[in-house]
């Protein structure tokens, strides 16, 4: 369990130093220069993320259960988990959908942190998907305290809420029918 909670702490913070305290984030830029800022913040987030799968997966052989949900909660969790790929995919291909959600990524990671705490209740999915999930809110509402950094992503198109949609909604339909097995170890139970 340390190992996952060493890893959310490494993973979580770089990602949490503009809500926390954004002049001390472009003061270290100025001081390195973005390119090097974003390597440290890249190294960190990675090994962070390297130690939450890690940590996860050793935490789920043998998790203590904290809730068992109901069976009906699954299909409540496919429901949100609908848009979450289309709006992850919307966070760098702009169009209606970027504009209409202000952060499509954070909602993502909110819809995403949610399904997985209606559907699953041992400690580390506790661990996983609310320290997520309260980051995600958090950063959310900093936004509007903040001056928003630009976010590179492809060309304006008339068609990229369509590409958006249809890529997202692929990416659904394979983590439904075995993609989330084959990554995870656990199938969606139907």
């Amino acid at each position: 369990m340390l190992i996952l909670i060493a890893g959310l702490i490494l993973f979580l913070a770089p990602h949490s130093v503009s809500i926390v305290n954004e002049p001390w984030r472009n003061r270290m830029v100025d001081r390195l220069g973005e390119m090097p800022w974003q390597g440290i913040y890249s190294v960190v987030a990675l090994a962070g993320f390297i130690l939450i799968v890690w940590g996860y997966g050793l935490a789920r052989h043998n998790p203590a259960v904290i809730y068992t949900p109901p069976g009906a909660m699954r299909h409540i969790a496919w429901l949100l988990m609908l848009p979450v790929f289309p709006l992850l995919i919307a966070a760098y291909v702009p169009g209606r959908i970027r504009n209409a959600t202000k952060h499509p990524m954070l909602l993502a990671t909110i819809l995403w942190a949610a399904a997985h705490l209606l559907a699953n209740g041992t400690l580390p999915d506790l661990l996983l998907f609310g320290s997520f999930l309260i980051w995600a809110i958090a950063d959310r509402l900093s936004m509007t305290h903040r001056i928003q950094r630009p976010v590179p992503g492809f060309p304006l198109t008339r068609f990229n809420d369509i590409i958006a949609i249809v890529i997202g909604l692929g990416f659904y339909f394979a983590f439904l029918f075995g993609l989330h097995e084959w990554l995870f170890g656990a199938a969606l139970a139907r």
